[in-house]
């Protein structure tokens, strides 16, 4: 069976929908699906790994790559860098890859002025009384922190109208089986199946 292009697929969603969980299981049931790896200028956190979780580099580095357009999408977030770089994406894509990037809706529309094809996907929470328990949830933050945090999601999710799909992420079984729905779909398409199931198709109408 030959294998068709790989589809680019955007996923945002405020900080505690729990965009991150949904994704890692979503990785281990489909084949052919990777996250994006993005370059950063910020330090290393504890257990993170070059090329695994981020692909850390120096900020002269990092603006050199972007004044060259090597970059899909880029933003500056607290004095850091963060870009995802367009060539290493079309290459996993070429060889068949589903990839998703995990970026905010700024991201989103630097993207889809490249690739207007994208698949974009918000993650909403069920309420904001849901989304304020998660943030406190994780004890990290004070109650200053989180209401900045809650205005932050507020703002972010009035922009799921730019996007494709929105998963309701309430139940979490149920989120991951429509967030998976949105990707076998996909390469259901006519147009897929016609070069996945090319010698089938022929051979049904010999």
């Amino acid at each position: 069976m030959s294998q068709p292009q790989g589809r680019l697929y955007i996923l945002s969603a405020p900080s505690g929908a729990g965009k991150t969980s949904l994704v890692a299981a979503l990785l281990e049931k489909l084949a052919r699906l990777e996250v994006s790896v993005s370059h950063t200028t910020r330090s290393p956190r504890p257990g993170e790994k070059d090329g695994v979780n981020y692909h850390f580099t120096s900020q002269e580095a990092f603006l050199q790559l972007r004044e060259e357009g090597a970059f899909f999408e880029s933003a500056e977030v607290f004095g850091n860098y963060y870009g995802t770089a367009q060539k290493s994406v079309e290459e996993r894509m070429a060889a068949g890859v589903d990839v998703i990037l995990e970026i905010d809706w700024q991201g989103a529309q630097q993207v889809r002025k490249k690739m207007p094809e994208a698949t974009s996907i918000f993650i909403l929470p069920p309420s904001q009384a849901a989304l304020r328990e998660r943030l406190e949830q994780r004890g990290q933050d004070s109650k200053e922190v989180i209401d900045g945090r809650m205005r932050q999601a507020i703002s972010e999710m009035s922009h799921y109208p730019e996007y494709d799909y929105l998963v309701i992420n309430d139940d979490f079984e149920q989120a991951l089986k429509e967030l998976e729905a949105i990707f076998v779909a996909q390469r259901l398409t006519r147009d897929n199946q016609q070069i996945s199931c090319q010698a089938l198709l022929a051979d049904l109408l010999q």
